[in-house]
């Protein structure tokens, strides 16, 4: 069985508990020029959101793209593909670590700069935040444990929000 969409509110403890993260990816990645954006609605002061701290690394060039997911292994990160969105390669955590989300994408590609236009759109509009908060918290209630169910149903939300930007 699938583990319910849980939502809580905002913890300020994840822009440190994202910095160790980031700090953990970034030994893994040792001298490949990359950097890690903290995303999601855990980068949202005020955010409610699934209690699960989402980082996309950020490297130059395809080529840094597979060098990446090599050396992410090593780490315990479990390579998963894309999952559906191009540009963006997501991976499992690591074995006995808290639950997280690590993507991979080459700086500037389509599935970046959506991650980053909706964290900072939300950053500069709390109301819109924390309706969006709200909004998620509806949903995980109607749509219990389908993921993708309540995923897809916050789509036209988020467009509402950015129509510039596809998700």
């Amino acid at each position: 069985m699938t583990d319910p969409v849980v939502i809580a509110d905002y913890d300020p403890g994840r822009p440190n508990e994202f910095e160790r993260l980031r700090a953990r990816a970034l030994d893994a990645l040792c001298d490949l020029p990359a950097t890690v954006e903290h995303v999601g609605s855990t980068a949202v002061p005020g955010c409610a959101a699934k209690p699960v701290v989402d980082l996309d690394v950020v490297v130059e060039t395809e080529s840094d793209l597979a060098e990446a997911i090599r050396r992410l292994a090593p780490a315990g990160y479990r390579h998963q593909g894309d999952l559906g969105v191009p540009g963006r390669e997501a991976f499992a955590w690591p074995a006995g670590e808290q639950r997280h989300h690590l993507y991979v994408v080459v700086a500037g590609n389509p599935a970046h700069r959506r991650h980053l236009a909706l964290r900072d759109y939300l950053r500069a509009h709390p109301d819109d935040a924390r309706a969006y908060g709200e909004l998620k918290r509806e949903l995980a209630g109607r749509f219990g444990t389908d993921r993708v169910a309540y995923t897809e149903a916050k789509t036209p939300f988020i467009e509402r929000l950015l129509p510039s930007v596809r998700l």
